[in-house]
């Protein structure tokens, strides 16, 4: 096979489509930018997942004057009841360890969490959030066996699991992912048929050369690689955009959720450049395979 008339073949096919060539490289680019930034979502939201929920705590608030608990009466919970509860708790199976977190405490670790947005902190004061016990679990799984022995008690207001929340939190998150996924699915759906629009377009445009490439006994193959090889390079190319579109997403989007949502694990460089080699890759071997296809069907005219 002659490399110089393939490649003269490819770039004029290219140039005679040149908006269809365009238009399938900002498709395939978009795709594959929303398709990588779905993985990236997916790889922190995992890496996340496996960080805190090694460091989920069940948090026992206790009774306060502003509680709204019945049970609670309107009153701070006493020097006893706390003492009584701590010392259950150390004897609880369940239980690996507790700590006590004072109203003073608990606002100052607001304040020092949420310092990034001071209108959040401002719209707080010292003694909206009550006193607690702070638990780690042996097993996070057990919470259900902690909270039904103390809840009614003397003292308690409310047990409050903070996995179940990071599993809200999550599900939001993977909720995004999806979005993400599946608006790139349709770009994918709609980089397949711009690519056999162009093919088609291509093949027609130079059906002349075809026929007579047929009647000299050339085969399939050397007929069909300059179209499968144009696929292929807008297929490239778009991947190459979408590699920059996706280091934009990773540093405007998924550093800044992480910095503001406060995930203690950051997404690295070398999953982002992981996620690009896999996008460019499916990329340029969607565009060729949409291309293969097209001509298996076109190539007889």
């Amino acid at each position: 096979m002659r490399v110089q008339f393939v490649l003269q073949e490819i770039w004029i096919g290219l140039r005679r489509n040149l908006t269809m060539t365009i238009s399938l490289v900002i498709t395939v680019a978009i795709a594959m930018a929303l398709f990588g930034t779905g993985l990236l979502i997916r790889q922190q939201v995992n890496s996340s997942k496996t960080y805190w929920y090694d460091k989920v705590e069940v948090s026992i608030f206790l009774c306060a004057k502003t509680s709204s608990n019945p049970n609670c009466q309107k009153a701070d919970a006493t020097d006893p009841q706390k003492q009584g509860l701590k010392a259950e708790l150390e004897k609880h199976p369940q239980v690996a360890g507790v700590e006590y977190e004072s109203k003073q405490q608990a606002y100052a670790r607001f304040k020092d969490r949420f310092a990034s947005t001071p209108g959040f902190v401002q719209s707080a004061k010292e003694g909206d959030i009550p006193d607690s016990f702070r638990i780690r679990l042996k097993n996070p799984e057990q919470y259900k066996d902690v909270a039904q022995t103390m809840l009614g008690r003397p003292g308690v207001d409310q047990v409050i699991n903070e996995q179940e929340i990071l599993k809200k939190f999550f599900r939001i998150l993977n909720g995004l992912q999806w979005a993400a996924l599946f608006i790139a699915l349709v770009q994918v759906v709609a980089s397949v048929l711009l690519v056999g629009n162009t093919v088609r377009l291509s093949a027609f445009n130079r059906r002349r050369e075809t026929g007579i490439m047929r009647l000299v006994g050339a085969s399939n193959t050397y007929i069909q690689m300059p179209f499968i090889l144009e696929g292929a390079i807008a297929g490239l190319i778009g991947g190459m955009f979408s590699s920059i579109l996706l280091v934009l997403s990773k540093m405007l989007l998924i550093d800044r959720l992480a910095g503001n949502v406060g995930f203690a694990s950051q997404l690295g460089w070398g999953t982002v450049v992981a996620v690009i080699i896999v996008s460019i890759c499916f990329g340029v071997l969607l565009c060729a395979v949409a291309s293969f296809l097209t001509l298996r069907r076109y190539l007889k005219i």
